[in-house]
């Protein structure tokens, strides 16, 4: 693992709301996020106090995990591990790094705001909302596209 490091300091808004972040770079790419707009992403999204890792990985690593944990042997953008939904909730973002500059080429779309969209799609997947049915994926966009828009960014499914 290159870089792994873990910061714990609470979120800089008003509310109780707390998180650590553990940021671990597995894979090494141009153009990937700091840690300081993890940050930022994942406090927009967050709804209480948590501890969470977001790792960066390659397309073997990416491939590895899908096939062994969903049973679908190619890689995918995002993953998201759920390890403890109490106080604090524990969980782990993977974010395959080809894939995600793969779809932001091929959707046009800015690969900050890629990044920042599949980040809080992960965080909205460790607080248990899920995109399964239709009525579920409609509130779960509307989410997503909320906190991007705040975040500055458009929306991600209307980016074109």
């Amino acid at each position: 693992m290159k870089n792994a490091s873990k910061v714990s300091e609470p979120s800089p808004t008003t509310n109780t709301k707390k998180f650590k972040l553990s940021l671990q770079y597995a894979a090494d790419f141009p153009e990937m996020p700091n840690r300081s707009q993890f940050r930022k992403w994942v406090n927009a999204a967050l709804e209480r106090p948590a501890e969470i890792t977001v790792r960066l990985v390659d397309e073997e690593e990416g491939r590895a995990l899908n096939r062994h944990f969903r049973g679908k042997d190619q890689a995918t953008n995002v993953l998201t591990f759920v390890y403890d939904e109490l106080q604090p909730l524990s969980g782990d973002i993977v974010l395959c790094v080809p894939v995600v500059m793969r779809e932001a080429q091929q959707q046009l779309k800015n690969l900050r705001a890629h990044y920042a969209h599949l980040t809080v799609h992960g965080v909205l997947h460790l607080q248990g909302y899920d995109h399964e049915h239709d009525a579920e994926a409609q509130v779960m966009e509307q989410l997503e596209t909320n906190i991007i828009t705040r975040l500055g960014y458009a929306d991600p499914y209307h980016a074109h």
